[in-house]
């Protein structure tokens, strides 16, 4: 399993695998694994040739009186789970990757959100 932490290589990596006419199964974590991400991976190992977990502990899904700092992380044992279970690519960026400096672009769902 190879870990990829850059949004670039990751796009580079998922457009060359499609061009070869593979299809990508996407299992989108917080890390912390369980068995339900496990079965989830386990689905897409049937369902498609490749599959990808990222692995990002979003700051924004928190609300102000939830402790992002206290959410638990455990790269190391979530690899290992990742990796028995069948991914081929874990997407591991950091905050900065994903918000860089300068971004500014967020989704609000209307109506079903309030």
């Amino acid at each position: 399993m190879k870990i990829i932490r850059s949004r670039n290589e990751m796009s580079k990596i998922s457009q060359a695998l499609k061009r070869k006419g593979n299809t990508i199964g996407f299992v989108p974590t917080m890390g912390a694994l369980h068995q339900g991400h496990i079965s989830l991976v386990k689905q897409a190992r049937q369902d498609t040739d490749i599959v990808v977990m990222s692995i990002f502990v979003n700051p924004l899904q928190f609300g102000p009186k939830e402790d992002f700092k206290k959410y638990p992380r455990d790269l190391k044992g979530d690899c290992k789970l990742a990796r028995a279970a069948g991914v081929d690519l874990a997407f591991y960026p950091d905050r900065k990757e994903m918000y860089p400096e300068g971004a500014s672009t967020y989704v609000r769902v209307e109506g079903l959100s309030d």
